[in-house]
This record gives structure tokens, C-alpha cells and sequence, in this order.
């Protein structure tokens, strides 16, 4: 064999290779894109996952629930209450339903905010009861079962259900053994829907120059659908996407094609997402109260028309799940369809939407509510502070403590910001003024009061306990290793530490005993 043959062989040999590692399994032909199985395996994977999956990290959470957010919604919130009130709606509790909560993080900062917000005026307000609502058991255990949100529940502010939002009509509150159904509510509902959109099955549809053509999606996939799980088979869809004309009608409803066939004449060369399942969600939850429903949303997505125009086929943005873009503009239209009002930011956005939409009769009226939106979204919102976050992050090695101090009293003390900065302020925290020593700690005090424990890889209570120690405040580090050991246990760490709080304090009857512990923990784990 001529050295050009061996070659030849090899690379018929790689070639082949190639095409057999690229093996693709055809998972579904073509079908609209509302009815992809895409759409159950998302289902399927939070079903399973649980709260696991943000414990694990892989779908992300912070950008939509991090405490500005729970305080912006609060404020939000707090606005309604305020409206209500002015109108003499003070007898009957008004229930915010968060759809799709997950890990119960955003409903935490939400009320720890609102709780602050009433406390700070003498006005009587109506009672609010605040819902957790989630399609994984697992989930709805975590929430009943969590120790920080107890007092909640028992002060009649927080309750959880099951609750599907494209299909069921009652809310079942599993606390109180109340059941809500069909009109049965005197106040409108408040309907909080974060991250919760760009997950539920939308249509999508081909506009070309006056033209519209429906979608269908046809799925493949390079690993084998048979032994793979929910998130691997996400994580390695490959799509194609077939168009078809239609008539004027698509949809039962006269709103949806109104809407639809407006955009004829607005949007040219384009692949629209159309919410139909998001916006009949929002009829459903309008059929629980007599006076309607106001509706909270974050999400990435767009309002605009501009912004919906020249869009290719619709990329599947994964994170064990998937999520699309939401067309919010569809949703104002909608609401406004309604005689209703819709909220949107004023400037553009580069991260985050926040609607704010109300399907009730007197919306001019939510004067409170408007301000309220003013205030927290356009003049400064989650939008901005997600873009200051990142620039800090950047250039958190020249940040000074005084600066750093500073975005985390704009954050509202959010625990993860925090932590990203830590390995900062760790450094900075070796050399301190008085004052800055002082503001530390009430900065680590405030940030552990929006902290919400879902048993995450890091110890944040022993990080703060010693840079605590660092500063000389024994005192208050012993205060951070009993949170540590709260949430995770006696460790040898949490031992050695604590015994030397107690040393610097000249508290020697702690000292000794807190060391016969140690050796007794010693040999009982063999350590």
C-alpha cells in the first residue's frame, strides 16, 4: 500500500466517522409550533428537577429575583394597596398569585419589602395574602416545609397551590384549606408572572410585506432520545421551521385576530411569537374576581413594534430548560382591548421588561399605582441596576468599600450581589476606618435579613462570620456561626472559630466547654 492510498484510507476512515457521530434522531416532523413537544419536555424537566434546578445553577434566577426586584414589586404592590384603600376597599384581602414561583426566592424579598412599606404610613390598608403557585410538588413541599417563610403563613400573609395556569379555573390554598373560585374574589387579583411567559407554549407566525404564514417546528436531536433526560434532549434540539398561509381568522377569539391582523400592516420580514396560551391564562385568572386582574411581569421580551420586526426564526435560549422572548406588545394591546391600562418602560430596555398591566374598570384611577411605576421602573429600574451590576463587576477589583457599600444599599442588600463581591470587600475589610468598620457590619446585617436559604454550595453566614471576626466583632461573628451551623451543621470550622470568639471575648467558661465539644465532635466523626 502507497503512502497516498494509506492517506486516502484515513481520511475516508475520519470522514465516515464524522457522519456517524452527527447521527441525527428525528424526535418529531413538523408541527405547530404551539404543539411541540419542546414544550412538555420544559414541563417535564421542572416537574423533575424541583427546586434543584436553581439550587444546582443551572437555570439561572438572580437577574428577575434578586431583592430590587421584590422591592420594586413591593412598591408596586404597595401602590395598589394604597389605590384600594383610597377607594374604601379596605374590608376584603387582596391575594397576589405568583404563577410558576420555583424556588420562592422573589415571593421572600416581596414581602420582607411590602412588610417594611406598610409599617412606614399610618393608613389602614386592605390585608394582603401572597401565593405561591407552582406545577411541581417538590417546589410546593419547599414552600410549605421553609422555615423563613413560617411566619408568613401564620400570620395569614402567604399561602401555596397548585395551580396550572393555561388550564386550571380555582386556586386551592393548601394552608388554609380555602378554595377560590369563579368569581368568587371582591378585590382584583394581583398576578405576578416572573420568568413565567418566555416558558408556555406560544404560536408563531411569518410576516412577509402584508403576508401572514403560520409556523410548524420539526425537532431532531444527536443523542438518543431513548436514554436521555428532559434536559439533555433541550440542550441538544437541532430545529426547522416550515411556514403556510392562512386565512384572515385563526382564532376563536376576536381580540387574538384583531391583534394579529393588525400586525399585518405593522410588522414586515419577520417570525412573530404570538402569546395565545398566555394571554387565555390571563382570561382565566380575569374569571376569579369581580373586578378584574392586575398583572405584574418581568421577563426578557419586547413592547415595541420595532423591536419585532426582522426577527429570525426563534432560537431556543437553554439552561437545563428553555425560554423565548415575550411579545409584550401583544399583551398591552390586548389589555388595552380590555379597557384596561398597560405600564411599560418609557426608555429602552437592555436586559428586563416590567409590565405593569391593569385589566380593571377605573384603571385612570391608580393614581398610586402609576406613581408607584414612575418612580421604581422609569426613572430608575431592575433594568438599570442589572447594567450598573454588571459594570461593577468588571471593575469590582478597584472599587473602594465606601463604593461597594453603596451598590449594595442601591441592590436592597441582595445576598447574591454580596457574594459576588465578597473576595472584595475580604481585602478592603483588612484596613478600615471607624466608620466604614461600622457600616460593614450593618451592611452584612441587612444583606443577611434579605437572605433566602434554598441550600445553596456556598456558606454565606460563615463568610460573613468571619470577615466579622476580622473587624473584632466577636460578638456579632459568634451571632454569624450559629446561622452557619442553623443551615448546615457543626463542622470543624465552625468549632475552631467559634472557640476563638470566645477566647478574644475573656468568656473562658464558653472557651472550655465549647472545646470539650469540639474533642467530644472529634471523636464521635473521627476527624
Amino acid at each position: 500500500m502507497t503512502t497516498y492510498q494509506a492517506l486516502d484510507e484515513l481520511f475516508l476512515h475520519l470522514i465516515n466517522h464524522r457522519f456517524m457521530s452527527e447521527q441525527l434522531y428525528v424526535l418529531e416532523t413538523a408541527k405547530p409550533f404551539a404543539e411541540s413537544m419542546i414544550w412538555q419536555l420544559n414541563r417535564d424537566y421542572y416537574q423533575s428537577a424541583g427546586v434543584k434546578a436553581w439550587q444546582s445553577g443551572k437555570v439561572p434566577h438572580n437577574l428577575t429575583s434578586n431583592s430590587m426586584v421584590g422591592k420594586t414589586y413591593a412598591e408596586l404592590i404597595f401602590g395598589i394597596l394604597k389605590d384600594l384603600a383610597a377607594k374604601g376597599a379596605i374590608e376584603e384581602t387582596v391575594y397576589i398569585l405568583e404563577l410558576g414561583a420555583g424556588h420562592g426566592r422573589l415571593a421572600f424579598h416581596t414581602l420582607r419589602h411590602l412588610e417594611a412599606l406598610a409599617a412606614q404610613v399610618n393608613l389602614k390598608l386592605p390585608a394582603f395574602c401572597y401565593i405561591l403557585s407552582d406545577i411541581a410538588e417538590d417546589n410546593l413541599s419547599f414552600f410549605l416545609e421553609h422555615p423563613q417563610l413560617a411566619k408568613y403563613y401564620e400570620q395569614g400573609r402567604l399561602d401555596c397551590a397548585y395551580f396550572d395556569a393555561i388550564g386550571d379555573n380555582q386556586i386551592k390554598l393548601r394552608f388554609s384549606n380555602q378554595v377560590i373560585g369563579q368569581a368568587d374574589l371582591k378585590q382584583p387579583l394581583l398576578v405576578i408572572a416572573n420568568y413565567f411567559f418566555d416558558s408556555i407554549p406560544t404560536d408563531l407566525f411569518r410576516f412577509d410585506h402584508g403576508s401572514i404564514a403560520t409556523c410548524s417546528v420539526g425537532l431532531k436531536t444527536s443523542i438518543d432520545p431513548e436514554t436521555s433526560a428532559p434536559s439533555e434532549l433541550i440542550n441538544s434540539l437541532k430545529t426547522d421551521f416550515f411556514v403556510r398561509p392562512v386565512a384572515k381568522s385563526v382564532y376563536v377569539e376576536p381580540i387574538f385576530n384583531q391583534i394579529i391582523e393588525a400586525y399585518r400592516s405593522l410588522v414586515f420580514n419577520t417570525y412573530l411569537c404570538f402569546p395565545h396560551l398566555g394571554l387565555r391564562c390571563l382570561n382565566n385568572l380575569r374569571a376569579l374576581s369581580e373586578e378584574g386582574i392586575i398583572l405584574i411581569s418581568m421577563d426578557k421580551g419586547f413592547h415595541q413594534v420595532h423591536d419585532l420586526e426582522h426577527a429570525k426564526p426563534p432560537v431556543l435560549i437553554t439552561h437545563g430548560s428553555f425560554s423565548l422572548s415575550v411579545n409584550y406588545h401583544a399583551m398591552g394591546k390586548f389589555c388595552e382591548a380590555h379597557g384596561g391600562m398597560a405600564y411599560f418602560p418609557q426608555r429602552s430596555t437592555f436586559h428586563l421588561e416590567l409590565a405593569c398591566l391593569l385589566f380593571v374598570e377605573d384603571s385612570d384611577a391608580y393614581t398610586e399605582t402609576k406613581a408607584a411605576y414612575q418612580r421604581s421602573v422609569n426613572e430608575f429600574g431592575p433594568d438599570d441596576y442589572n447594567g450598573l451590576k454588571k459594570f461593577c463587576y468588571k471593575n469590582v477589583g478597584e472599587m473602594s468599600l465606601v463604593e461597594i457599600i453603596g451598590i449594595l444599599r442601591l441592590g436592597a442588600y441582595d445576598s447574591s450581589l454580596f457574594q459576588n463581591l465578597m473576595p472584595r470587600i475580604k481585602q478592603l475589610a483588612k484596613s478600615v476606618t471607624f466608620n466604614e468598620r461600622m457600616r460593614l457590619a450593618e451592611t452584612i446585617d441587612e444583606t443577611w435579613r434579605m437572605y433566602f436559604a434554598f441550600i445553596e454550595p456556598q456558606d454565606l453566614a460563615f463568610e460573613m462570620a468571619g470577615i466579622l471576626y476580622g473587624l473584632g466583632l466577636y460578638d456579632s461573628a459568634l451571632i454569624y456561626f450559629d446561622h452557619s451551623i442553623h443551615l448546615f451543621g457543626h463542622t470543624t470550622d465552625s468549632y475552631y472559630n467559634r472557640i476563638l470568639c470566645f477566647y478574644q471575648l475573656r468568656q473562658d467558661e464558653f472557651f472550655v466547654s465549647k472545646l470539650k465539644e469540639a474533642n467530644l465532635f472529634l471523636r464521635v466523626f473521627r476527624i
